[in-house]
């Protein structure tokens, strides 16, 4: 019998990965990453799921890419096609996360390297282990963040990110919530990502997605140039379905139809 590589597990509108490689610190193989970003996919097919919470197994996030796939496409016929492949197949993944419309949790313990860096980074929420070990070594090893810079630069800005660069940092739970690298520091996890699920699915999935892209968006620009755009969006949301629902359940003091009843 074959692995899975991701373990999926859906319960009370959110979808649960793990990902399962704990024998090398769950590093993500290109078998990973398909499993990985096919799960989000199947996610995002399917209304009833709001959330997506990204675990590793047996206390390690992820260490990054594969030691074997790596050597393989080092000795590959056209090495420079297989290892631009696989770099890609990483970015795809970090980026796939990046913009989906579904809110995504990540739960860091232990290891947090490469791959799983990058995934720590695009996510809505992460929530740190005292356990978490963050490591950016590619310039130790005369590499480059490749594919996490983007979003490297989003979570924690241009001035801490090239100093993490530059010094091929290692650093614990406590500095990385000082960064902003992750929203919460705890001792129990499994507390912790539940309190945030509690909140998360009280908000409106579709007012969840056209915000996040809202933002996405008002990134870059001056914020005169999103006037008309996100008001017309204001109007889609005030006379949309979820927007009359949300106003009259607060006008009758009850619980909006998309929130849990516990």
């Amino acid at each position: 019998m074959t692995q899975d590589l991701v373990l999926v597990r859906d319960e009370g509108g959110v979808r649960h990965l793990v990902l399962n490689r704990p024998e090398v610190k769950n590093a993500m193989s290109l078998a990973l990453l398909t499993e990985l970003v096919g799960a989000l996919d199947a996610a995002e097919k399917r209304a009833d799921i709001r959330v997506v919470v990204v675990r590793g197994s047996q206390g390690n996030f992820s260490a990054g890419a594969d030691i074997k796939d790596m050597a393989s496409a080092r000795n590959a016929a056209d090495p420079a096609r297989a290892i631009h492949e696989l770099s890609s197949a990483f970015g795809a993944m970090v980026a796939r996360f990046a913009t989906t419309p579904k809110t995504v949790i990540t739960a860091l313990e232990g290891a947090v390297m490469g791959g799983g860096f990058g995934l720590a980074c695009a996510s809505d929420i992460a929530i740190a282990s005292h356990t978490v070990r963050f490591a950016l070594p590619e310039t130790t090893l005369g590499l480059i963040p490749a594919q996490i810079a983007p979003v490297l630069l989003e979570r924690i800005g241009y001035s801490e990110a090239k100093r993490l660069t530059v010094t091929g940092a290692r650093i614990g739970a406590e500095e990385a919530h000082r960064i902003g690298l992750v929203h919460a520091v705890t001792q129990d996890m499994d507390e912790a990502v539940d309190r945030a699920l509690q909140d998360c699915l009280r908000c409106a999935p579709e007012a969840v997605a056209v915000s996040k892209q809202l933002l996405r968006d008002a990134r870059f620009v001056q914020s005169d140039t999103l006037v008309g755009h996100a008001a017309k969006l204001f109007v889609d949301a005030v006379t949309g379905a979820e927007g009359a629902e949300g106003t009259l359940a607060f006008v009758e003091k009850r619980k909006a139809r998309w929130m849990p009843e516990s």
